[in-house]
């Protein structure tokens, strides 16, 4: 019997068709899946843009798993993760009758690590009675488990101040002296992972692997055949973030915090050791408080303007070179004062490199939030190191996504990660934009700087949302101008409002979905990974063109070392980052052969500079308008769904 080819699997008559009920082949799915599959018949690389509802998570999970080679997956998210790993994958591998194993491999903070559960049942230093109860009912759930995944573990929520406290990093891990190491659930996923035929991580800890060589990547990826990077248009920016040097307030905290569990089992006799470590803690509170209140991304060059900035980094660097001195004294004790000692040095290592020796290759800068700040030296580019890594050992390398063009062409994406001899190839959305969709840029807005902006836009935005009958998400380039919009509709709309950081991302899209005519206010988080099919979702608002912020340090940085390359920092750089950013908003429109809806993009810029040809000349071909009556037409001639089935493939 002859062997089935990617393209007979998704066909009308193929194994997926007869497994999935409501499955539609799809000629451009075909046709993408028939390049990956010569792709993945020789080592070297494949940069794929799969539009919007062109099924590409088949397109390639099909010819990698009829490869018959050690495949690994790295998705953009946690989320996307597990739907491809509990839902896509099974599917595609009961519906080919193929014996694969797979598995399924997180960053370390998802495990529940056994030392740190006891450590922390002993301290019994708890910031509040939720917190002890929630301690209590991971204890209850550590008796059963398999996994260790603390996904598991509904009725503790992802956020809880418990979670760092029972899970460990590569800082705190006791590693192969630590007394539950034949038990540990990190170390039973890495070995499940190198024995599977197909593993699904995400781009972080790919990223995070790749810098710390610590997680087993080291052992992993030279027996891996192939690696797929779904959601790649994430990668610039997640490598750029894991290739640096980081030290976190969250860091500092949790080694004091160790300090004292550690020395209370391990008695390290060294009486001015807790002490230290509680200095150290008040110390990296000044330190936050000398950043002022409102959080702030700053350039280092730019802290001489903080008040006490200065004072609070001395304090910080005598406080923490203190406890590392006394560590190094009790790390003779236990291994558990001794793996502290090691962190201490590191850190401070860390600080004085980020605050005093930073690399000419590097951006030194900060950023604050609520509750902590982080340190940060960032490399101009990733593309050196990326390569270094795609050199290692013969692979097949395929990097796909909705949005990886501008104006059709690859070229900003490949600079950003040295992958300008890679093969290319471009499959556009399958569905009828000219009939499906409207774009709708309205009238005398006044430029994104005048200070009355944002409030002009929510009120061209209102009689639109009006005419949707809410069913909209208002996506924003800006917190502020979130926070501005949350304030005006209140009392203006008929519609459940909901915004943005009120509740969980996933559990605002469940009450959006179930309402069906809400109207949904968010930011960056929203822009992508989002997927809302039918009628629930008819209208896309925008209110910027989503530039980077012209004073983010890291975007300073570049722009410098580009001018002094000959590059146009705009043109070759923010240009193309915000094209891809606004294809990703808008892909959350149509979903669907049958999803109808107005996109409103509502900056003049559009039409007023050069540049915004190159915007539209990258989003799909649709109808243009700039006159309300004709979305309010649009939304009046509004058709039942056709009678055909929707179709069940992801888009």
């Amino acid at each position: 019997m002859e062997e089935l080819t990617s393209a007979d699997v998704l066909g009308r008559d193929g194994p997926l068709a007869a497994q999935l009920p409501g499955f539609v082949a799809r000629a451009v799915q075909q046709d993408m899946a028939t390049r990956i599959e010569q792709a993945l018949a020789q080592p070297g690389l494949l940069i794929a843009e799969s539009g919007t509802g062109t099924g590409k998570t088949y397109a390639y999970l099909v010819p990698a798993l009829l490869s018959g080679k050690k495949i690994l997956i790295s998705t953009g998210t946690k989320h996307l993760q597990d739907q491809l790993f509990h839902r896509d994958l099974p599917l595609i591998r009961t519906a080919l009758a193929l014996p694969l194993t797979t598995a399924l491999l997180k960053g370390r903070a998802n495990y529940l690590c056994l030392h740190r559960l006891a450590s922390a049942e002993l301290e019994g230093r708890f910031g509040s009675r939720r917190e002890a109860g929630e301690l209590g009912r991971v204890r209850a759930w550590a008796g059963r488990t398999h996994s260790g995944d603390i996904g598991e573990v509904s009725e503790v929520s992802e956020d809880s101040t418990v979670w760092p406290r029972v899970t460990s990093t590569p800082e705190n891990c006791l590693g192969s002296e630590c007394r539950d190491y034949s038990d540990c659930h990190v170390n039973r996923a890495r070995r499940e992972a190198l024995a599977a035929d197909v593993l699904v991580v995400n781009h972080h800890l790919f990223f995070a692997d790749l810098a710390l060589r610590e997680e087993g990547f080291a052992q992993l990826l030279p027996g891996v055949e192939v690696v797929i990077f779904d959601e790649a248009h994430q990668l610039p920016e997640i490598a750029s973030n894991f290739l640096g040097i980081n030290l976190t307030s969250q860091q500092l905290l949790n080694l004091c915090r160790d300090t004292l569990a550690e020395d209370l089992k391990e008695h390290s006799a060294i009486a001015e050791l807790p002490r230290a470590a509680e200095l150290t803690e008040k110390a990296v509170a000044d330190f936050r408080l000398s950043l002022g209140v409102e959080p702030r991304r700053e350039a280092w060059a730019n802290t001489d303007r903080f008040k006490g900035f200065h004072a609070a980094l001395d304090d910080l660097k005598g406080r923490l070179g203190d406890l590392a001195a006394l560590l190094e004294g009790a790390a003779a004790k236990g291994q558990g004062l001794a793996n502290c000692a090691r962190r201490a040095a590191e850190l401070l290592d860390r600080l004085y490199t980020i605050g005093e020796r930073p690399p000419s290759e590097y951006v030194a800068w900060l950023e604050s939030s609520a509750r902590g700040f982080a340190l940060h030296l960032t490399p101009l580019t990733v593309a050196t190191p990326f390569r270094r890594t795609l050199e290692e050992g013969k692979k097949t390398w395929i990097f796909t996504s909705a949005t990886l063009t501008v104006n059709g062409a690859f070229n900003h994406f490949q600079a950003q990660l040295g992958l300008e001899d890679a093969d290319t190839g471009r499959w556009d959305s399958p569905f009828d934009y000219a009939r499906q969709a409207l774009l709708y840029i309205p009238e005398g807005l006044p430029e994104p700087a005048a200070p009355e902006y944002t409030e002009r836009v929510l009120e061209r935005a209102l009689p639109v949302v009006q005419a949707s009958r809410g069913r909209a998400f208002l996506l924003f380039t800006s917190h502020r101008a979130l926070k501005l919009a949350a304030e005006w509709f209140v009392g203006k709309l008929d519609y459940p409002l909901l915004v943005q950081g009120t509740a969980p991302r996933s559990e605002l899209l469940e009450r959006f979905r179930a309402a069906g005519n809400a109207v949904l206010l968010g930011t960056g988080s929203f822009w992508e990974g989002v997927d809302v099919r039918g009628e629930a979702l008819s209208c896309v608002i925008i209110d910027k063109l989503p530039f980077a912020t012209p004073g983010d340090p890291v975007l300073q940085a570049r722009a410098a070392a580009m001018e002094q390359a000959g590059l146009s920092p705009f043109k070759d750089y923010q240009l193309p980052n915000a094209v891809i950013a606004l294809k990703q908003g808008m892909g959350r429109l149509i979903r669907d052969d049958n999803d109808r809806g107005v996109l409103m993009l509502c900056d003049p810029r559009l039409l007023s500079k050069g540049y915004g040809k190159i915007f539209l000349a990258s989003l799909p071909p649709m109808a243009r308008t700039r006159a309300l009556a004709d979305v309010e037409r649009f939304f009046i001639a509004e058709e039942s769904p056709p009678s055909a089935q929707k179709s069940r493939q992801p888009a």
